[in-house]
């Protein structure tokens, strides 16, 4: 398939070149840091298209970029003269409500799987924003509302189809391709499209769940690591630092303050309801709290009008298993200058059922951490760059040394300090001999990118 007009016979779904209308459309990211011109954009609409799509990239030497939602904050959805092949319109979820297995295509988003599962009282554990793509959410490893209770979103994937370099279609599982199905759980996009995931769902219809903000105090951190050390795995708490929102529940002098906050989410029985409020305002002195009882996917779209299309992003991660008093300290010097409302430090608590999966059932990396930072700049104009850019730096800088080596792959930025090797660890040789395996000439590269052995 060496022409556009084969490419163009061979789909079912649009092909996009850059003088077609709707183009300029058709290459926007989330992320406006990545302002990219493909040569080529394929709205695929089905498994044969991606099988296509990735043939002719290879046989023509082209860059392949691969898109599930778009949300990469280092821009691996899209490429300069190259071929972007969008899975948006992979969107289906099939839901199968005796065995809680739930089937859901590569394209679709955290809002589109929370929707078709929910009106069965299942959920898959996700992410955060309601517009993340499955795809890359999961292959990083997954971590949102439901981890301490259910697990990252790799611990629930059960099977996955992928399309592989050579064009090639192969269903992979604990019993079928089971190195690949490793990969894939933790290893990002390396190894293939995945052009659809089977995940088991929780039977979680509702939750209790919400803000509470607290004057910036470095003992809110410590109640938070004793809290979450201490309560039951159905409460998952994000610890915030950030600006307060101006919002009904928050005092007006506080408005685009800094705050710590703890974005809490009990996923157990609503008779402990009653008591979660005050167990979360322990942690400090609080300035404003909103928690109530919602069907789950709402929790998932607290962030989305705050963060729409569009804005500008740069992150980095780091994890760890505690807070020492060298990274609290850090923690209040860095964290109470967030320079935007959108942006801030969310940290992610990763113990509970994260922990009962063994260190080397699946490829993500550090899975011992309990928590795991996404240092997270967002801001509006472009001749904001360099100074919401060096805080993140100057943050990741100070926690370094007090953080684990290894750290969340879809947190992290793509500049000169990643570095996987030590990310991955031991795991990291096998992951290249896997990749030679089943990605020898690296066709897909733009990822956090592991080489061929």
């Amino acid at each position: 398939m060496s022409n556009i007009t084969d490419l163009q016979q061979a789909l079912r779904g649009r092909l996009i070149q850059q003088s077609d209308a709707g183009f300029d459309e058709a290459r926007q990211v989330y992320n406006a840091m990545h302002d990219k011109r493909p040569a080529l954009i394929i709205q695929a609409a089905d498994t044969a298209d991606v099988v296509a799509s990735v043939n002719h990239a290879r046989i023509n030497g082209l860059d392949v970029a691969v898109r599930g939602g778009g949300h990469s904050v280092p821009g691996y959805g899209t490429c300069d003269g190259g071929l972007v092949i969008d899975l948006g319109l992979l969107n289906h979820v099939v839901v199968d409500p005796e065995n809680r297995i739930v089937q859901a295509g590569g394209g679709c988003t955290l809002g589109g799987v929370d929707h078709a599962t929910h009106a069965y009282g299942l959920a898959v554990p996700g992410g955060t924003v309601s517009s993340t793509g499955l795809g890359g959410l999961t292959l990083g490893g997954g971590m949102g509302h439901l981890s301490r209770s259910c697990g990252l979103s790799i611990d629930n994937l059960v099977g996955a189809e992928v399309v592989t370099a050579n064009g090639d279609i192969v269903h992979c599982s604990e019993d079928n391709e089971p190195d690949l199905f490793w990969a894939i759980r933790g290893g990002g996009g390396n190894f293939g499209v995945v052009t659809s995931f089977a995940f088991v769902g929780h039977h979680v219809p509702s939750v209790f769940a919400g803000p509470t903000f607290f004057e910036p105090d470095a003992q809110v951190i410590r109640n938070y690591q004793r809290l979450v050390q201490e309560a039951p795995w159905e409460l998952n708490a994000i610890l915030a630092f950030a600006q307060a929102p101006p919002a009904p529940f928050v005092p007006e002098a506080w408005h685009l303050k800094p705050v710590i906050g703890i974005l809490s989410c009990w996923s157990g029985d609503d008779d402990q309801d009653e008591d979660l409020p005050d167990m979360v305002a322990s942690a400090g002195k609080v300035v404003g709290q909103a928690m109530w009882r919602m069907p789950y996917p709402q929790v998932n779209t607290f962030f989305d009008e705050l963060l729409p299309r569009g804005l500008r992003h740069y992150w980095k991660a780091s994890a760890a298993r505690e807070f020492p008093e060298g990274a609290i300290a850090a923690h209040m010097e860095y964290g109470t200058k967030v320079p935007t409302i959108e942006g801030g430090n969310f940290i992610f608590s990763t113990d509970g059922a994260c922990h009962q999966v063994d260190e080397q059932a699946t490829a993500f990396a550090n899975r011992s951490a309990c928590f795991s930072s996404a240092l997270s700049a967002i801001w509006h104009q472009p001749e904001d760059d360099q100074r919401n850019i060096q805080w993140v730096r100057d943050y990741y800088d100070a926690l370094a040394p007090h953080s684990d080596p290894g750290a969340y792959i879809n947190f992290m930025a793509d500049d000169e300090d990643m570095d996987l090797d030590s990310n991955f660890g031991a795991k990291y040789l096998k992951l290249r001999e896997l990749k030679a395996q089943y990605d020898p000439d690296n066709l897909f590269h733009h990822n956090q990118n592991i080489p061929p052995a």
